[in-house]
């Protein structure tokens, strides 16, 4: 059953050391030489209370990047609210920082890291865009390169999930294979349930992806949780398993979220997978999904009960948005 998948995984699954940044460089070169686009690439942070990793981030991809070698045109952080100094860490390394609700502000505000991501299309210029997560405790250049690899040298491949191996850090003891708790208990069996040709995607949540403008600004964002499985699911549906390809980027450590976070998370992954299953046709739905999650915690009385609203906005695709011409840095405010 899973035969597409397996051969899929052949054909569209590479390394990071596979994509050294002077070949990527060339590439990107050769592109701009033959009229193939401007080949511009934009990489962002969605961030939000996260001054502690956010500029060492950016300072790398600066250093290495920009200046070593002139790969990346711009690194852009998208400022999700943040009550600390993200904003002012992340400048002071290197990024232009935009704040979210700055980014095509005429439109009634949403909240969630899609919604970041998704006004981060109309703040950047790149024809290539780069998304990194701003908690990343262990990041290096490699997770930038690896993902562009196959974009920069195929053009059939239009959006590149970057995969790895997620241990649990608790209390300063690493706890291989126990990270990514929501991928395996949750997206993974729905995927394998109802997108069987999609198994082969390592990390369907993971945050570090790219793609190319011209397919995201055509795509709807889940502005929650469910931004990362809405997007696998989307490109998809519009571009066949053939656009996909995926990059082992090695460890991935980043800052890990409590039990009630996880299971609204997990909410918000199923409510996108139930969108996804009837706009794509894949179900004939007979009344809709609940948005309420309760959850209980113990108390000198017994039992409290807690409830959750764990209900998705979504943003169309940015092509049709008033105000966005491709490369929308004039709607920043």
């Amino acid at each position: 059953m899973l035969t597409e998948a397996t051969m899929w995984m052949r054909r569209r699954t590479s390394a990071a050391a596979d994509w050294p940044v002077e070949m990527l460089l060339g590439a990107k070169q050769a592109r701009t030489g033959l009229g193939a686009g401007d080949g511009r690439i934009s990489v962002v942070l969605p961030a939000r209370n996260e001054e502690e990793t956010v500029g060492v981030i950016v300072d790398a991809i600066r250093r290495e990047l920009v200046e070593r070698v002139p790969l990346v045109d711009e690194i852009v952080v998208v400022d999700s609210r943040s009550t600390d100094r993200t904003a002012e860490v992340a400048a002071a390394a290197g990024a232009e920082v935009v704040a979210q609700d700055a980014v095509l502000a005429d439109l009634p505000p949403m909240s969630g890291k899609g919604e970041a991501l998704w006004k981060s299309l109309a703040a950047t210029t790149g024809e290539f865009v780069v998304f990194v997560d701003a908690d990343l405790r262990n990041f290096a250049p490699h997770f930038v390169t690896g993902l562009l690899g196959p974009l920069l040298t195929d053009p059939t491949v239009g959006y590149v999930k970057g995969c790895y191996d997620r241990p649990l850090m608790t209390g300063g003891t690493r706890v291989d294979g126990a990270g990514g708790r929501v991928t395996e208990l949750v997206a993974r069996p729905l995927i394998n349930l109802h997108w069987p040709a999609l198994a082969g995607v390592i990390q369907p949540l993971g945050g570090e992806y790219a793609g190319r403008r011209a397919l995201l600004e055509r795509l709807p964002f889940v502005t929650g949780y469910g931004v990362e499985l809405g997007l696998l699911l989307d490109v998809f549906q519009d571009s066949g398993l053939d656009a996909l390809a995926q990059v082992d980027l090695g460890d991935r450590v980043h800052s890990h979220q409590s039990t009630e976070a996880l299971a609204a998370m997990s909410g918000q992954i199923m409510l996108t997978a139930w969108s996804r299953l009837q706009r794509h046709g894949r179900m004939l739905p007979l009344e809709p999904p609940g948005t309420a999650l309760a959850w209980f915690q113990r108390s000198g009385t017994g039992h409290d009960l807690r409830v959750n609203d764990v209900g998705v906005q979504e943003r169309p695709p940015m092509i049709g948005v008033p105000g966005y011409a491709g490369t929308g840095r004039s709607v920043v405010s």
